[in-house]
């Protein structure tokens, strides 16, 4: 028996190591760049890689990647020069592709950024059109793909912040001054969100009351002066002053229970305080 296909659009920070794991659980996997150089890196791991851009029409060798049973679409949406459209424009056109093709599963990486900062807990369902977003643009670039749940399943994955490797919290606020520490965090470890694609892969995970959609976080939300505390002294960054705001600052603590109840999945690195870094 042949082993599964996998695709994934977007072999970088998180791509690469999901088509690792992919790998070590037997799938034949496929995957993009867009620069020449890390098709011939990442072919040598194995991983069959072309080159290719969503300009936003996908130029290069899109074919390959959509002969495939699974695609994890992993691309950030970059406004800049391009202006709030372009993601969604990108992804309108991706799904027409997908549409087409023998592709049975699809798993689209979104961000728990979609949510407003409403000062409680927030859950899959706050959230379901662009009129009820902080990142309206995101819920749209989702919608494309959950147009396609009639003939593909689809799953949108909301990642929170990914933490792990070298993005290390206290690089990103050393010396500075700092008035959201009473935040809650929303962080999930780069082995973590790895592993819960995993399992939505494997599980061909969907769910039709909420339209195949999940949060993927960390389970225990410890504050940002917790957080850069404890990383500014592992590291030897300088501490940021902590300073009072006149009004307390907005804040979202998001659930992720759905996701994990769904897959059985077991977090490696439950509380953001005790996250490892390179």
């Amino acid at each position: 028996m042949m082993a599964p296909t996998s695709s994934i659009i977007g072999l970088g920070w998180l791509g690469t190591p999901l088509a690792e794991a992919l790998l070590a659980a037997g799938y034949q996997v496929l995957g993009s760049t867009t620069t020449p150089e890390k098709v011939a890196l990442l072919s040598q791991k194995g991983i069959l890689t072309h080159q290719l851009t969503l300009n936003p029409q996908p130029d290069g060798g899109l074919a390959p990647l959509l002969d495939a049973d699974v695609l994890v679409v992993n691309v950030p949406p970059k406004a800049g020069q391009h202006g709030d459209a372009f993601h969604p424009e990108q992804m309108r056109l991706l799904a027409q592709a997908v549409a087409q093709s023998r592709v049975g599963h699809v798993i689209y990486v979104s961000s728990t950024s979609v949510y407003p900062e409403l000062n409680r807990e927030l859950f899959e369902a706050d959230v379901v059109t662009p009129e009820q977003s902080a990142a309206p643009r995101l819920v749209e670039a989702e919608q494309h793909w959950l147009a396609l749940s009639a003939q593909k399943t689809i799953t949108i994955v909301r990642c929170g912040g990914l933490m792990g490797g070298q993005r290390i919290p206290g690089k990103y606020v050393a010396g500075k001054q700092v008035d959201s520490g009473a935040v809650p965090v929303n962080y999930i470890h780069q082995t973590d969100a790895v592993g819960l694609l995993l399992a939505v892969i494997e599980q061909g995970l969907t769910d039709e009351s909420m339209r195949g959609t999940f949060n993927a976080v960390a389970p225990q939300h410890p504050t940002r002066e917790a957080i850069y505390r404890k990383s500014c002294a592992d590291f030897g960054y300088a501490l940021p002053t902590f300073v009072t705001p006149t009004e307390p600052v907005p804040f979202k603590q998001i659930n992720g229970d759905k996701l994990t109840a769904a897959t059985g999945y077991v977090f490696q690195y439950p509380d953001p305080l005790f996250f490892t870094y390179n």
